[in-house]
């Protein structure tokens, strides 16, 4: 009995073609990589491919607004929602969220990808800022402002404060999957956003002394 071959859906193929490509990106590198074999990965052929992604630029731009980019966006949601009746926990709930996320080595291998490749490649790192960092500062930046605003937080450089938090991130993203090695402690990314959250926030508020 012949049975009819499934049929795939192309709604379902753009995510097929960013797996496949993430999966070659991964392998070979970004520069190394070809269309030929992103799509011989996909089950596609390469004039397929060409259907939904014009370059393999698009296809990791696509990959880091999937990943990256909904978590600067979510982000920027929380701020704006919780920051200005209560900006320590909305502060809490952000870091939380994001090393969460990015714990997560499927979610965070395009970021990874980007942050190893952009010297190379000044546009990825362009398309990076505009769609992933640019996010993300705005809204740690409205997060202490509001935070400020309220008295919960001491004036501080936005941006430096930004920085200080941005570090240990990208430290807990690469040291969960980069460089981890069997037999390392496994962190809970809650507890671990915790603890960075009372680290930061003990520089965060006001001290005795401070003008209001």
């Amino acid at each position: 009995m012949i049975r009819p071959k499934r049929q795939r859906r192309p709604e379902d193929r753009p995510d097929e073609i960013l797996d496949a490509a993430l999966a070659v990106f991964t392998e070979q590198g970004f520069a190394a990589a070809r269309v030929d074999d992103i799509a011989k990965r996909a089950g596609l052929s390469k004039g397929a491919v060409y259907l939904y992604f014009p370059s393999k630029d698009a296809m990791l731009n696509a990959l880091v607004e999937q990943s990256a980019g909904l978590v600067a966006q979510s982000a920027e949601r929380m701020v704006a929602a919780s920051a200005p009746d209560d900006p320590e926990q909305a502060f809490r709930a952000v870091l939380r969220m994001v090393l969460t996320v990015l714990s997560d080595p499927e979610v965070s291998a395009a970021p990874r990808l980007v942050l190893s490749e952009a010297p190379r490649f000044p546009e990825l790192a362009a398309y990076y800022r505009t769609h992933v960092i640019d996010i993300g500062q705005r809204a740690f930046r409205a997060l202490f402002a509001a935070g400020i605003a309220r008295g919960t937080f001491r004036a501080v450089d936005p941006d430096a404060a930004m920085r200080t938090l941005m570090g240990p991130v990208i430290a807990h993203m690469l040291l969960t999957t980069v460089f981890n090695r069997p037999g390392d402690p496994d962190h809970d990314p809650g507890v671990m956003a915790d603890a960075l959250a009372d680290i930061v926030l003990n520089g965060l508020k006001p001290r005795p002394g401070d003008a209001s």
